[in-house]
């Protein structure tokens, strides 16, 4: 539920900012854009959530003398390190187009974000694969384990939807040029995916740790 919200919401706010555009505020506050500040304020937002998620969990954890319970199998680990490595490394190219955009090379940033967002998109579609697999032998319905696993999984994956949603709508808007609002939008996006991208490293630890 919350992840489908939080999908929704980012949906929303895609559509109020490509209809906006032309009105919105570009001042800066400091050394960064507004913009820039109200995606920091969002991190920190939702990097308190995930704490808050992470923490559950692991209370259980040391709550319960079973866990994951009988009849579960133990998560793999090779495949999710793998796919939080190819995660970590599409950040890459998310923060090398910001700065292309920053120095105003059109060309670059349009390329590099074009190849951010199919590595994104190949990350998502093995997760869902991954998370459908995970749901024919457990449910979020059948136990604590099963809840806190699916819910902090779903939650991460709308983040990473969020964020392909976020680098599509900004590629296609390139297709008109550099704009200070695009690039403040491109630097943004930046911070975020970074935010993302990080936030998989105690997601897909705490995911694995039965098996570690």
């Amino acid at each position: 539920m919350t992840a489908g919200v939080f999908a929704g919401v980012a949906a929303l706010i895609l559509v109020w900012w490509h209809a906006s555009e032309a009105t919105v505020d570009v001042r800066r506050a400091g050394s960064l854009p507004l913009g820039v500040w109200g995606m920091v304020m969002l991190i920190f937002t939702e990097g308190s959530l995930f704490v808050t998620l992470l923490g559950s969990y692991w209370y259980l954890r040391f709550h319960d003398a079973t866990w994951p319970p009988h009849g579960i199998p133990d998560p793999k680990v090779a495949l999710p390190v793998v796919m939080t490595a190819v995660l970590l490394a599409s950040a890459a190219p998310v923060v090398l187009a910001a700065r292309a955009a920053v120095a105003g090379r059109l060309a670059a940033a349009r390329g590099l974000l074009a190849l951010a967002l199919v590595v994104q998109l190949g990350y998502l579609a093995v997760q869902v694969l991954l998370f459908r697999h995970d749901l024919l032998d457990f449910s979020p319905r059948d136990h604590a384990y099963g809840s806190m696993y699916f819910g902090m999984l779903a939650l991460h994956h709308a983040h990473v939807v969020a964020g392909v949603l976020l680098s599509g709508a900004l590629l296609a808007k390139l297709a008109g040029g550099l704009t200070s609002y695009r690039v403040t939008g491109m630097r943004a996006i930046a911070w975020y995916w970074c935010f993302v991208a990080a936030l998989a490293v105690p997601v897909v630890l705490t995911q694995v740790s039965p098996s570690l």
